[in-house]
C-alpha cells in the first residue's frame, strides 16, 4: 500500500471573527489517500491556513520540505519512520510550533488508516483498553462578566448531563480580585459539591504574583486543578504554584514534543501534563511522552478542544491509559464542534461518553459540513 495523496482541508465556521479564545470555529482537516482506496482523517488544533501551507509547500532544499511531497508514494505502514522522515525533512523550518502541528495531523490520519487496515481501534493499537466508558468534564467558555453570566454558562453544561465542569478565566479577572473570588465561588454554590470543578486561567496572569492569590480559593472550593496558569515561557512561574494544596497543569496551550514537556515537568514541576495529541507531535510522540510522564509518576491528561475528530481520539488514548482520567468536552456553540463527523457523542446519565468501536479513530466526516465550512 502506498501514499497517493495527502489533503489539507480548511474549514471556518462563516461570520466568526476570531475575538476569544475558542477553537472550534475553525479547523484543518488531513486526509491520506492510499492506492488501494483506504483513507485516513485527522485534524489539528492550529492556524489551518499555515498548516495546508506546510503540507502543500514546495521544497526549497533538503532541510526545508513540505509534508506532501516528502511522503507521496511512501509506504504509510512505517508510522515511526515517516515520522522521523517529517520531522527531518523540516528541521530548518520547524522542530518546534506549527511545523509539529502539521505533522501532528498526518501521524494521526496515518494511525487511522493503521486502525481501518488491520480493523482494529486505536486504543487496540497502541495498548489494551480498560474502559469503554469515560468521564466528561465540559469546558465553559467564555464564563462570563457576572454572577448571572457565570450560572447561565455553566447551565450549557450542566444540561448536557455532565457531572464535570471547567471554567475558563478571562483577563477581565486582573481587574478586580474580590469580584473574581465570587466568580469562583458561584461556580461552586451553582453546582453544588457532586459536581468535579476545574478551572483553565488560560494564561489571564501574566505574573506569578497575580494569580497567586486565588489558590486559596481555588482549594476552599475543592477544585481539582488549575491549568495554564502562566504564559509557557515562565517555567520558573510555573514552578511558585506548586505546593499549595491544588495541582497545576501545563502544556495544553503549545508545548509540541518531548524536548519542551521535558522542560515543564523537570523544572515547572507541574503536576499534571495536558497534551494536545493534535499539536504536541501526533500520536506518535505522545506515547513517548506518556512513558517520560508516568517514570516521573505524574499524570497526564489530555487536551481537546476542537470537533469530535478530536473527542475520538482522545476517547481512544484515554480508553486504555494507564490511570483512569477525564475527557475535555467542549461546550462550545460552534456548528463545526458537533456536525464535522457522522458520529456524536453525547454524554450518558452518568456523565460518561462511550468511547469509539469502528477501526481507526472510529469517526467518518460528515460531508454536507465538509461543503458547508470549507474555505476555498
Amino acid at each position: 500500500m502506498l501514499i497517493t495523496e495527502i489533503e489539507a482541508i480548511e474549514l471556518r465556521v462563516p461570520g466568526w471573527d476570531a475575538s476569544g479564545l475558542d477553537g472550534s470555529y475553525d479547523t484543518c482537516v488531513v486526509r491520506i489517500h492510499t492506492n488501494e482506496g483506504k483513507v485516513g482523517i485527522s485534524e489539528t488544533d492550529s492556524l489551518p491556513g499555515i498548516i495546508r501551507a506546510i503540507v502543500n509547500a514546495k521544497p526549497s532544499h533538503t532541510g526545508a520540505r513540505g509534508l506532501r511531497e516528502l511522503l507521496i508514494g511512501q509506504n504509510p505502514d512505517d508510522i515511526e519512520g515517516l515520522w522521523r522522515k517529517m520531522y527531518d525533512g523540516t528541521f530548518y523550518i520547524g522542530r518546534r510550533g506549527a511545523v509539529i502541528h502539521a505533522i501532528s495531523a498526518i501521524d494521526i490520519a496515518l494511525w487511522d488508516l493503521k486502525g481501518k487496515t488491520e480493523n482494529k481501534t486505536i486504543a487496540e493499537l497502541i495498548g489494551k483498553p480498560k474502559r469503554d466508558r469515560i468521564l466528561a468534564y465540559g469546558t465553559v467558555y467564555p464564563l462570563g462578566r457576572t454572577t448571572d453570566e457565570v450560572k447561565r454558562n455553566i447551565d450549557r453544561a450542566l444540561n448536557r448531563g455532565l457531572k464535570a465542569i471547567k471554567i475558563v478565566a478571562d483577563p477581565h479577572w486582573n481587574e478586580d480580585v474580590k469580584r473574581t473570588e465570587n466568580f469562583i465561588r458561584t461556580a461552586r454554590k451553582h453546582v453544588g459539591h457532586g459536581i468535579k470543578l476545574m478551572c483553565d486561567a488560560a494564561t489571564a496572569w501574566t505574573k506569578a504574583e497575580q494569580g497567586l492569590p486565588f489558590l486559596p480559593v481555588f482549594k476552599e472550593c475543592n477544585f481539582e486543578w488549575l491549568e495554564a496558569p502562566l504564559p509557557l515561557d515562565d517555567i520558573e512561574g510555573h514552578a511558585a504554584f506548586v505546593g499549595h494544596g491544588i495541582p497545576i497543569t501545563g502544556g495544553d496551550l503549545g508545548l509540541t514534543t518531548c524536548h519542551e514537556y521535558r522542560q515543564i515537568l523537570d523544572h515547572g514541576n507541574v503536576d499534571i501534563v495536558q497534551p494536545d495529541i493534535s499539536m504536541m507531535g501526533g500520536l506518535t510522540e505522545f506515547q513517548k511522552l506518556c512513558e517520560m510522564v508516568r517514570r516521573r509518576k505524574r499524570r497526564l491528561v489530555t487536551h481537546g478542544y476542537k470537533t469530535n475528530i478530536t473527542i475520538a481520539m482522545n476517547l481512544n488514548v484515554l480508553s486504555q491509559h494507564w490511570a483512569e482520567e477525564p475527557l475535555e468536552y467542549s461546550t462550545s456553540e460552534s456548528p463545526l464542534r458537533w456536525t464535522l463527523t457522522n458520529e456524536h457523542f453525547e454524554v450518558g446519565s452518568d456523565g460518561k461518553v462511550l468511547c469509539p468501536t469502528g477501526p481507526g479513530l472510529g469517526v467518518s466526516l460528515n460531508k454536507e459540513a465538509l461543503e458547508r465550512f470549507s474555505v476555498a
